[in-house]
C-alpha cells in the first residue's frame, strides 16, 4: 500500500504566496479579513459602550474587571 495520504505542495520562495493568484489568496482571505474587521468593530463598540457606562477608559475598565474577579464580596 502506497503512502500517498498526504499531498504536500511544492516549496515556494519567501513571500511568493502573497503575490500569486492562487485561490486561497482571493476567496479565503477575503472572508477571513471580513470576519476580522467585524470582530474589531464589535470590540471597539463594546469598549465605547463600557466607557460610556462606567466613565472609565480601557485601563480603568480592566482595573474594575480585575477588582471584581479578585474580590468575591464586591
Amino acid at each position: 500500500m502506497a503512502n500517498d495520504a498526504y499531498q504536500y505542495e511544492p516549496v515556494e520562495k519567501f513571500g511568493e504566496s502573497l503575490t500569486t493568484s492562487r485561490p486561497w489568496n482571493v476567496s479565503a482571505l477575503a472572508g477571513v479579513e471580513q470576519l476580522n474587521g467585524r470582530a474589531a468593530m464589535l470590540g471597539f463598540s463594546a469598549a465605547l459602550l463600557g466607557e460610556w457606562l462606567t466613565g472609565k477608559g480601557i485601563v480603568g475598565q480592566l482595573g474594575l474587571g480585575l477588582a471584581w474577579l479578585l474580590n468575591p464580596s464586591w
